[in-house]
């Protein structure tokens, strides 16, 4: 009796580490983060002016400031001619911004070696104009929209310049670029006036097999290939339960070992 009763104490251990393992290798893998979290990468650039210059970063760089030649005069204006506070505060928060991404712009520009303008081109002043002679009833609309519809033009081509640019210097100004327009069209939203049926609309997507070079993965494609290890048609989770299985096996023959013995 003492002798089965010893016997079936390590088959009950091994029982429970057994199923513990087993616990521990089918629970679901995922991401320590909580789902709602929004990861902010830490990213330094070398910003040395390394790498070659395009035609569009140079046209990237000189739209940059050709957007503060106008927008700190129009939130100005905003400031002088409102009548409603948030718009006010709209202005005044927008004009400095860019008083602040202006700078940060010639710095590359005079690193690049990059002519910049000095005053808004035809479209900009036609702008100004307009404000210019609104009157305190009409001025806010013509202000929203006017700004709202011109970030959301830069917006998309910041994103390209980001993605594709070879100069570190460019690089780095269109990340701060982006983060600036980000926060300027969100402040414009914010107003509850921006007329969104007068935006421009998305042009229609690229018909199949139209696109030509590389081929982006997608977001099957990228969860596939983040489960394979490198062997074709295995995943993660095959693997987990070949290893459970094979663990199983072996605890099956400890317990015979100890039976007999």
């Amino acid at each position: 009796m003492i002798v089965a009763g010893l016997l079936r104490r390590p088959s009950r251990w091994l029982i429970g580490a057994t199923a513990m393992v087993l616990a521990f290798l089918l629970a679901p893998v995922g991401p320590a983060r909580a789902a709602g979290d929004v990861p902010v990468p830490a990213v330094s650039f070398k910003d040395k002016g390394a790498g070659a210059v395009s035609d569009a970063d140079k046209d990237f760089v000189i739209k940059v400031r050709l957007a503060g030649l106008w927008e700190v005069v129009a939130g100005n204006m905003a400031v002088d001619k409102s009548d409603d506070p948030k718009i006010v505060t709209i202005g005044k928060t927008i004009s400095a911004q860019h008083v602040a991404l202006d700078k940060l712009d010639r710095d590359a520009a005079k690193k690049l070696g990059i002519q910049l303008p000095n005053k808004p081109n035809t479209d900009q002043q036609f702008w100004l104009d307009e404000m210019e002679k609104a009157n305190a009833t009409t001025f806010d609309q013509i202000y929203v929209d006017r700004l709202r519809a011109a970030h959301g033009k830069i917006f998309p081509a910041i994103a390209t310049i980001r993605a594709s640019t070879r100069n570190d210097t460019v690089r780095q100004l269109a990340q701060q670029a982006n983060q600036f327009v980000m926060t300027h069209m969100t402040l414009l939203e914010s107003s509850g006036i921006v007329d969104y049926s007068a935006l421009p609309t998305a042009p229609a997507p690229a018909a199949p097999g139209a696109a030509k070079g590389p081929v982006p993965m997608d977001g099957q494609m990228i969860a596939k290939a983040s489960t394979t290890n490198g062997l074709p048609g295995v995943s993660t989770n095959m693997i987990l339960v070949v290893l459970a299985a094979a663990l199983l096996a072996g605890v099956i023959t400890t317990m015979r070992i100890f039976r007999t013995r």
